[in-house]
């Protein structure tokens, strides 16, 4: 299926300061935001804590549902509405003693004394030491960083060391674009996401090569006209290819976000991020960056 005609041409490389321009303001605006709001939102998977999971059936507030556990010891605190019911919160706490094993039952009967005990519903209870998700937040990153290396050496492989480079830079500029977007929306950092970070690393990898395979064929094909050329010319290429298989993604992820409820919605939400974004920088980011390393390469023979 083509949706894009063979001879199509439109001038991507030129468009490449623009994109650069972008992508630095999308990348600055998100380390703002992490530096005001004092670094990432981690959940109670790398921060620790005690996670409580509340529905009523009658109205309330965060604000009232904090006051009925006023008498409880445990350490500070944070209500918020989960999903599309709005009478269904999170509780998080700071504590996750070994004391508090007895913590549903006991958030219930400070809510209870509020409410009636049929009006309250507690769904969920999670605990995590600050040890553990300290541990499982190492991890995490380790996770990532292994996966770039490990696409580094693939990548120097199968292509050349300054296609991997490019194909690095560009999945950097995802993961740190897609975690600016977290801060910025105030939303959780655990252990789902760090999936979905690996999730959107594959699939920008994948439009990546895509666009890589076609260029080391035009080099051969147009192999008088210049580099900038054949990159543009690759891009436009695997237009077509490209539109379809980031828009039926999109809609999938779409779907997850707006009808998946809240167990999910960060990590629709980014993987909703990081298909854009990925889409983005296999033709803005990773294709001008062999442009940069080829006529550097030139300028130094």
């Amino acid at each position: 299926m083509q949706l894009i005609k063979p001879d199509t041409n439109i001038d991507f490389v030129g468009k490449r300061t623009i994109a650069l321009a972008v992508s630095l303001l999308l990348i600055a605006v998100g380390i703002v935001s992490l530096i005001a709001n004092g670094g990432p939102n981690y959940g109670i998977d790398f921060a620790g804590g005690t996670l409580v999971q509340v529905r009523f059936t009658e109205p309330t507030d965060a604000v009232a549902i904090k006051k009925a556990l006023e008498g409880m010891d445990a350490g500070s605190m944070v209500v918020q509405q989960f999903g599309d019911d709005a009478n269904e919160f999170m509780i998080r706490m700071e504590n996750s003693s070994s004391e508090l094993k007895g913590l549903a039952l006991e958030v219930k009967n400070h809510l209870t004394s509020a409410y009636t005990a049929d009006k309250v519903d507690v769904r969920r209870t999670e605990m995590v030491g600050p040890q553990v998700g300290s541990d499982l937040r190492n991890k995490g990153i380790k996770a990532i960083l292994f996966a770039m290396i490990g696409i580094l050496v693939y990548i120097s492989w199968r292509f050349e060391f300054r296609f991997a480079v490019g194909a690095i830079i560009a999945l950097i500029h995802d993961v740190a674009i897609t975690l600016g977007f977290f801060s910025l929306f105030g939303k959780e950092i655990d252990l789902p996401i760090i999936a979905a970070f690996l999730a959107i690393i594959g699939y920008s990898l994948n439009d990546t090569i895509i666009v890589y395979d076609r260029i080391r064929e035009n080099v051969a094909r147009y192999n008088k006209e210049s580099f900038s050329f054949i990159v543009n010319r690759s891009i436009n290429d695997t237009l077509s290819r490209t539109l379809l298989t980031s828009g039926t993604t999109l809609l999938v992820v779409l779907a997850l976000f707006v009808l998946g409820g809240g167990v999910i919605h960060n990590f629709a939400f980014a993987m909703l991020i990081g298909v854009l974004i990925g889409t983005y920088s296999s033709v803005f980011v990773a294709s001008p960056i062999l442009i940069y390393l080829e006529q550097r390469k030139a300028k130094k023979s």
